[in-house]
């Protein structure tokens, strides 16, 4: 079965970095869109960043959220079923538990919980 685990998160002070992973088994990772999501206390989950594979092409494209835009970065390691979220910049409205996600497989990970706070 599908199985994703984020790891990664923890507590920055603003203006720091952080780099989540999610490691993926149980299908076949190259093929499949993935994204990240998180989710702030006593709000709704956000999309923050996909990444899929451009339709007849070996490569990917990402998209982001207008307010993490320029400072996260998700990128994938196929060889290592690996995806990754970039987190520079952070601010303390970046504080969420952070979700990956397979839309196609409606699959998520347990989160990682990342705190920005000075």
């Amino acid at each position: 079965q599908v199985q994703l685990v984020e790891s990664g998160g923890g507590l920055v002070q603003p203006g720091g970095s952080l780099r989540l992973s999610c490691a993926a088994s149980g299908f076949t990772f190259g093929d499949y869109a993935i994204r990240w999501y998180r989710q702030a206390p006593g709000k709704e989950r956000e999309l923050v960043a996909s990444i899929r594979r451009i339709s007849y092409s070996a490569n990917y494209a990402a998209d982001y959220a207008d307010s993490v835009r320029g400072r996260f970065t998700i990128s994938r390691d196929n060889a290592k079923n690996t995806l990754y979220l970039q987190m520079n910049s952070l601010k303390p409205e970046d504080t969420a538990v952070y979700y990956c996600n397979v839309p196609s497989r409606d699959a998520w990970g347990q989160g990682t919980q990342v705190t920005v706070s000075s």
